[in-house]
C-alpha cells in the first residue's frame, strides 16, 4: 500500500526541511543504532541546518544532554527579520473569516503533496482552529506573510510544555506545524527567513526549544517511525491510486479481506461528554507516563482536543457501571484532494490520535475503531507505530506505508540519541 502522507513540495530548497515528505526509505533497525543510510543523508551537506542549534551526528559524544544553546532574553532580536521589498510580516487570527480562508486556501493550493502529485492534504478551517488555537495560545504565534494584502506564506507555534526521557526534564517550549510557501515565489528563500521569525518570537516568551516532525532527514532526528494503513474502502483505495491490486487479487477480494462488522462490540463505547473530561484527562496523563517523550494535559486542554467535533476529532470512551470510564480511542479527521482523478475527488483519512486501553484489550478497542471510523465514512485508517501501536497493526490487518515520520527536538541533546518508536507519546497534527 502506498503511503501518502506529508510533503512540503519546496523544489530542492534546503531550509523547507522541516516540512514532512513521503518516499524516504530510511529504516532503523530496532536497537536504534544510526545506520549507513541515515549517516549518509546527515553527512550531506544541510545549508540551513548546520547554523542552528541542532545535534551533530558527528560530535553526539561532545554534547551534554539537555539544551545545546542556553538561551539570553536580553540579546533577543527586537524587531523582526526583514523581508524583501513589497513582502510584510503578518499576525494570522483564525478567528476571522477571511483570514482563515486565506490560510485555508494557501494551504489548499501548496501545502502538502505526495511525490506523484496524487493527493493533496486538504485541511479544513474547523481542523486549523482545533490545531492552531489551544488554550494558552499567542497571537503573534501563527505567522503570516503577505504581499499585496495576499497571504503568501505561513508558519505556526503552540505552547506545550514536553517532558523528555523523565519526569525531571519538563520544558515549556513550542510545536511548531504548517511552514508553507506559494509555489510561485519559492526562488525568494521565504521558508527560512519564517522559520527564524517564529523562532525570535518564541525566544521573546523566554523559550528555547521546539518540537516538530518532518518526513525528509535533516540534522538530526530523535526518533523515526512509520505509517500504517489499513483499508477501510478497498474499492476506492484501489481506484484513486492509493493502494494496488497483486498479481493474483481482486477488488472483491479486498472487499471481503477488510469487510468489518456494523457495529462495534464493546460494551458501554459511546461518544465521549464534557461529563467525562475529568477521568479522560486522568486515564491520558497516567498512560503517556509510560513513554518518554510526551505531554501532560489540563483538563482544559483535554477539553479542547478530545471532545467530538464535526469532522475534525472522534473520540469514544468505554463507560462501566457507575459511570466509571476505563478506556477511550480517538482519531482525527484529514482528508486528502485526489488530484486529477476523473471518479474522486477527495480521500477521506483518519489519524489515530491517542488510546487507552485499561481494561479492554487494545487489539478490541482499536477494532472498533475501524468500525467506528468506516460508519462515519472514512476510507482508510492510519496509524504511526507508536505508543502502544504495534499490539494492533499486525493482528488488524494494518499494511507498512512507505513513508518515514521523524520526529525532532530543536536546541536539545537526548540522553540516548535516538527513541524507539514505541517510546514516542506525542502525536502532531
Amino acid at each position: 500500500m502506498q503511503q501518502k502522507e506529508k510533503q512540503e513540495q519546496e523544489s530542492s530548497e534546503e531550509e523547507v526541511e522541516v516540512q514532512p515528505q513521503q518516499q524516504q526509505q530510511v529504516v532503523v533497525k530496532k536497537n536504534i543504532q544510526y545506520n549507513q543510510q541515515l549517516i549518509d543523508k546527515l553527512n550531506k551537506p544541510h545549508q540551513f541546518w548546520q547554523t542552528q542549534p541542532m545535534p551533530n551526528i558527528n560530535e553526539m559524544d561532545k554534547l551534554k544532554p539537555g539544551p545545546i544553546q542556553l538561551g539570553v532574553l536580553a540579546e533577543v532580536r527586537k524587531d523582526p527579520f526583514n523581508l524583501i521589498e513589497k513582502y510584510e510580516w503578518f499576525n494570522v487570527d483564525l478567528r476571522n473569516e477571511e483570514q482563515a480562508q486565506q490560510v485555508y486556501t494557501l494551504l489548499k493550493e501548496n501545502y502538502v503533496e505526495d511525490d506523484d502529485n496524487m493527493f493533496r492534504f486538504d485541511y479544513s478551517i474547523e481542523f486549523l482552529r482545533w490545531a492552531l488555537l489551544p488554550p494558552g495560545q499567542y497571537a503573534d504565534w501563527l505567522v503570516g506573510v503577505r504581499v499585496n494584502q495576499k497571504l503568501v506564506g505561513f508558519i505556526s507555534g503552540i505552547p506545550v510544555t514536553l517532558f523528555i526521557e523523565n519526569q525531571q526534564n519538563k520544558v515549556k517550549m513550542t510545536e511548531i506545524n504548517f511552514l508553507c510557501v506559494h509555489k510561485k515565489i519559492r526562488s525568494n528563500r521565504l521558508a527560512p527567513v519564517l522559520i527564524k521569525e517564529i523562532t525570535r518570537r518564541v525566544h521573546i516568551k523566554n523559550m528555547w526549544q521546539a518540537v516538530y516532525t518532518a518526513g525528509i532527514v535533516v540534522p538530526t532526528p530523535i526518533s523515526q517511525t512509520r505509517y500504517y494503513h489499513r483499508s477501510l474502502n478497498a474499492k476506492k483505495l484501489i481506484e484513486v491510486g492509493f493502494s494496488s491490486l497483486s498479481a493474483r487479487q481482486t477488488i472483491s477480494r479486498q472487499q471481503k479481506l477488510y469487510k468489518l462488522p456494523e457495529e462495534p462490540k464493546t460494551p458501554g463505547l459511546r461518544p465521549m461528554k464534557k461529563k467525562d473530561v475529568a477521568q479522560v484527562t486522568k486515564l491520558l496523563n497516567e498512560y503517556l507516563k509510560n513513554f518518554k517523550l510526551y505531554f501532560k494535559y489540563t483538563e482544559e486542554e483535554v477539553k479542547h482536543w478530545f471532545l467530538p467535533r464535526k469532522d475534525v476529532i472522534s473520540t469514544y470512551v468505554v463507560e462501566k457501571e457507575q459511570g466509571i470510564v476505563t478506556d477511550f480511542l480517538s482519531f482525527y479527521n484529514l482528508p486528502s484532494q485526489v488530484i486529477n482523478n476523473p471518479k474522486h475527488t477527495h480521500l477521506k483519512a483518519a489519524y489515530s490520535y491517542y488510546n487507552v486501553a485499561t481494561q479492554t484489550p487494545i487489539v478490541q478497542l482499536m477494532y472498533d475503531a475501524l468500525i467506528l471510523a468506516k460508519n462515519e465514512g472514512f476510507d482508510v485508517f492510519n496509524a504511526l507505530d507508536i505508543m502502544d501501536n504495534d499490539k494492533f497493526l499486525k493482528e488488524l490487518m494494518f499494511c507498512s506505508g512507505d513513508g518515514q515520520l521523524n520526529y525532532y527536538l530543536y536546541n536539545w541533546k537526548l540522553e540516548n540519541d535516538m527513541l524507539k518508536p514505541e517510546e514516542i507519546g506525542i502525536v502532531l497534527v
